[in-house]
């Protein structure tokens, strides 16, 4: 049975969209292995860690029939990248070994019974179904994922809140220290659904969303999440346990207001950071009379200092925060300009972008 017969190209490309989530060394030795499933002249690949699966189908060739089984994903694709793109490379099936052939190589691989394959039980109640274009999930995802929590023993913060109510999609992410908000307008109304993402099930979205119009399906269940986008499923477990309330964490009433360039502050911010501690991270922020003044020091006495030319008329404010809490907002922002509203000394910050209630950043102060 000849499993495919394609360019090299084509085959990488569909092993590669499901290989993410696969992991060399693991307990079921089965899950380092892609699942081959043919029927009739299409080719599904499925990938699991118990947690997650996709599922992609591509049509590459070979015999048309019924025929499954299993291969090393990594050892495929580490074989196949070393062949020339407009290669032809064929996969035969002989006695329980998987034959893969380019050019004048040739490599016998050991199979794994399909039927030893653990496929994630899909939920039986998922809710309604609603969709929106790929690349506005790519940009939602980039604006909070870098605020998750890692390894955090609280761990409903090791993932991303999703809330769908009403025609509005919102993304949430908070490691305690910080909190990110970014939301968009679905083109049809959801009657209200929140689910959290697990870390490795967001990382892995952002791998595979692409900045294209077509849409993503999207649909929640009780323990399940399912996304269809590309030609392609996949299938995550949600991580259990109740989200902190963000509308509580997020600053309404705040009086000092400040609207500067983002690039100006970010460079000011990466200049003024390589003199701080390696432990702490903490930068002096000092609002007056239309200037930001900027600076740290260190354990060795070391001092930083820089200005900024800012439009600003509030009560002089001087704050510390964590230096990688602000790069990291800045960095993942497209805007020109940002928004940055103060209460006092020892509030929270909310970093805004002008004009656009979607994206909100709110940002402990730290005592330096």
């Amino acid at each position: 049975m000849q499993v495919f017969k394609a360019p090299q190209a084509q085959v990488l490309s569909a092993l590669q969209s499901v290989a993410g989530i696969v992991e060399r060394r693991h307990t079921l030795p089965i899950l380092a292995n892609v699942l081959l499933r043919k029927q009739d002249d299409m080719l599904q690949l499925i990938t699991s860690d118990l947690e997650i699966q996709i599922r992609t189908v591509a049509e590459l060739g070979g015999d048309a029939g019924e025929f499954s089984t299993t291969v090393g994903a990594r050892k495929l694709i580490d074989i196949l990248r070393t062949m020339p793109a407009d290669q032809i490379v064929t996969l035969e099936s002989s006695q329980n070994k998987l034959i893969l052939k380019g050019g004048k190589s040739k490599f016998t691989l050991q199979s794994l019974p399909a039927e030893d394959f653990p496929l994630v039980q899909e939920a039986a109640n998922f809710g309604p179904q609603f969709s929106v274009p790929q690349k506005v999930l790519k940009q939602l995802l980039s604006q909070v994922s870098f605020a998750m929590a890692v390894h955090d023993i609280r761990y409903y913060l090791n993932g991303i809140l999703f809330v769908a109510e009403g025609n509005k999609l919102s993304l949430v992410a908070t490691d305690g220290h910080r909190l990110a908000f970014a939301s968009a307008t679905l083109e049809s109304e959801v009657p209200k659904q929140e689910v959290i993402l697990p870390r490795k099930t967001v990382l892995e979205l952002q791998r595979l969303l692409s900045d294209a119009d077509g849409a993503i399906d999207m649909q929640f269940a009780g323990n399940q999440a399912k996304f269809s986008f590309g030609g392609m499923e996949f299938v995550s477990k949600l991580v259990e346990g109740k989200f902190p309330d963000y509308n509580r964490v997020i600053p309404r009433d705040h009086r000092n207001l400040v609207t500067l360039g983002r690039a100006p502050l970010l460079a000011a911010l990466q200049r003024t950071a390589i003199l701080t501690s390696e432990k702490f991270k903490g930068v002096r922020l000092n609002f007056d009379n239309a200037t930001l003044r900027i600076a740290c020091n260190n354990a060795e006495q070391e001092e930083a200092v820089d200005e900024l030319d800012i439009d600003y008329a509030g009560n002089p404010i001087e704050i510390g925060f964590n230096v990688t809490y602000l790069m990291d907002v800045l960095g993942n922002m497209g805007q020109d300009m940002v928004q940055i509203a103060l209460q006092d000394n020892n509030s929270s910050a909310l970093v805004t972008i002008p004009d656009n209630d979607q994206f909100k950043y709110v940002v402990m102060p730290m005592r330096i």
